[in-house]
């Protein structure tokens, strides 16, 4: 638990993570979701919603230490250009941020501060989403091939615990459903979409994953969930 906490926040000590780290992923989920939604009901309680909206998002930030944004701006930077595999994976290991990682940095960015700026504060509804898109990541690892030969993530390589972690979906559902009722079916169904379709043209793109490819997944993930959560039903 506590390199998963570490790996995946800016609580605990820096330390490399090994495979039993991906059991505890939805933890690490839902412990971020829970302080991002009360945050969120507290910045409604004192500020109009797209104020307190885009200052959960920086709370959301702050407590990731922005791991899961960077990943996104270097997999869209990567991904999404028409390059060879050995130039992608050398595009996203660059610090530098390219026009297709701020662009999908803005677009990701606005559509959260929209989704939350629509609702009525939910600190169950994000947890659950949190914990829903990091459960379905821990699976990863023991269905993709690790597309580098080095790399932080490849202490992740031949997990086998991601499975176990895909049973916290269900609790996760459920946690969303006391928040929403029954569109909670369609926001986690959504959310795991949104990590499998990144997740998918990854591998389609560079033969697999990387620590950036988890990355932007987690964030596309609940950044779906959030986008159906705040539909019209």
């Amino acid at each position: 638990m506590r390199e998963a906490f570490a790996f995946l926040t800016v609580l605990g000590r820096s330390t490399t993570p090994t495979p039993r780290a991906l059991h505890w992923f939805p933890v690490v989920g839902i412990a971020i979701g829970g302080a991002v939604g009360g945050s969120w009901w507290l910045f409604n309680e004192l500020f109009p919603p797209a104020v307190a909206a885009a200052l959960t998002i920086a709370v959301d930030l702050a407590l990731t230490g922005m791991l899961h944004f960077d990943g996104l701006v270097d997999s869209a930077d990567g991904l999404l250009p028409h390059l060879s595999r050995e130039r992608r994976l050398e595009v996203m290991r660059t610090p530098d941020a390219g026009a297709f990682g701020v662009g999908a940095a803005l677009v990701v960015t606005i559509v959260r501060v929209a989704c939350l700026a629509s609702m009525s504060p939910e600190v169950l509804l994000v947890a659950g989403v949190w914990c829903g898109a990091r459960a379905v990541v821990a699976v990863a690892p023991a269905r993709l091939r690790y597309a580098r030969e080095d790399g932080l993530a490849t202490a992740f390589i031949g997990g086998r615990g991601g499975w176990l972690s895909v049973v916290a979906v269900v609790p996760a559902t459920v946690v969303i459903a006391i928040a929403t009722g029954w569109p909670a079916l369609a926001t986690m169904a959504a959310t795991i979409v949104g990590v499998v379709v990144v997740l998918a043209f990854a591998h389609q793109r560079i033969g697999g994953f990387t620590g950036d490819v988890l990355g932007a997944s987690i964030l596309v993930g609940e950044t779906a969930g959030l986008v159906v959560a705040s539909a019209r039903w």
